[in-house]
């Protein structure tokens, strides 16, 4: 396992524990999973299948630096179910290439983390970024550790509550999709549920990509047949970890639930969930609320849309400053991502999946 420089923040969970490590241009990305139940069903080529999800899949969209990332199990698996033991799951870096950080070793980049870990760390060793190169700690490379344990909280809650976890590219700039066809959604490279609306989504990101820019996203995640009765009254409130978890997503800069901020132009007799008896149960008439009351999962669909921020790394010229305090442009060369929605969305699962977890078994060992 590699060393874990930073001392905390590395860690979320209080019964299904998941610990990530490593840094982007490191020997290895890494997760730790602790209480996961004995016998669950799941095998290196399940866990596999999403980590391939957030491989990148077109060079119009996504970074050119291709990964293997083959999962490799080393402890808490046998024979394809889980035997009680912490899990252990790594993924190598291999096509690390530092001579595209050259001009960055002394230079903020504008819109990256750099600035920030060095007004919090200076240059110890706390500061990663600073002595390594790539994002380090800040790096989009570290979620492929977050999907690994995705994996995992998706097979608890598909086998608990055949719970459905996905999520689809709602909006590329000002182009917002229309209409919604599930099977669509893992077709295009955009991730999107509309036909029409991809090609012109299309269009935008490769023209912005041309131009030396990028541009950012709206990514909806859907979660069908969620367990009831998630969260904690006050603090840990289903929404509050939820928030907490998609937020700590280095992209995301956004989050509602249900009509979110569109219900600040309406009254309350159009954004109650309004109910009814039909067949014996309880029946919502709209889903406003996004599945979730008080903190709580009532059972409907829980719905969330997170806005994604353009990528910082451009190859447009950038005013910046210089780690002794001096005036500088910056023009940042590399393999970076153009829109981020599609590449996300794996990684907005899996975050959601693991809160959910989390929650389903801290109401099962109450």
């Amino acid at each position: 396992m590699e060393k874990t420089i930073e001392i905390s923040g590395n860690t979320y969970g209080k019964s299904f524990v998941v610990t990530t490590w490593g840094t982007s241009h490191g020997p290895e990305m890494g997760v730790r999973i602790e209480g996961c139940p004995k016998g669950l069903k799941i095998s290196q080529k399940d866990i596999q299948r999403e980590v391939n999800r957030r491989k990148p899949n077109n060079p119009q969209i996504s970074t050119t630096r291709i990964e293997k990332d083959e999962v490799l199990v080393t402890s808490g698996i046998k024979n394809d179910k889980t035997d009680g033991k912490p899990i252990i799951l790594t993924v190598k870096n291999e096509n690390t290439r530092p001579s595209d950080y050259k001009n960055t070793s002394n230079t903020f980049r504008p819109g990256h983390a750099d600035i920030a870990y060095f007004l919090k760390y200076g240059n110890s060793e706390k500061n990663t970024i600073a002595h390594e190169t790539g994002g380090a700690r800040a790096s989009g490379r570290e979620t492929v550790s977050r999907v690994m344990a995705g994996a995992i909280a998706k097979a608890i809650l598909k086998k608990e509550n055949k719970t459905e976890i996905f999520g689809y590219t709602l909006q590329v700039g000002n182009i917002k999709a229309k209409t919604f066809d599930k099977d669509f959604i893992e077709k295009n490279p955009l991730r999107t549920a509309d036909k029409s609306a991809f090609t012109k989504m299309m269009k935008l990101v490769e023209n912005t990509r041309k131009n030396g820019d990028s541009i950012g996203a709206i990514v909806e995640i859907i979660i069908k047949n969620p367990p009831k009765g998630l969260g904690e009254p006050v603090f840990d409130k289903l929404d509050a970890e939820l928030a907490k978890a998609l937020m700590s997503i280095g992209a995301v800069k956004g989050i509602e639930f249900g009509t979110g901020f569109a219900s600040t132009a309406l009254k309350g007799s159009q954004n109650n969930d309004q109910m009814e008896i039909k067949n014996g149960k309880i029946h919502f008439l709209s889903n406003s609320s996004g599945g979730i009351l008080g903190g709580i999962s009532t059972g409907e669909d829980i719905i969330i849309r997170l806005a994604i921020k353009p990528v910082p790394s451009i190859a447009k010229s950038q005013k910046t400053i210089t780690k002794n305090l001096q005036n500088t442009e910056i023009q940042i060369s590399g393999r970076h991502d153009c829109c981020l929605a599609p590449r996300i969305i794996p990684v907005a699962e899996a975050m959601s999946a693991i809160v959910l977890t989390d929650m389903l078994l801290r109401k099962e060992r109450e």
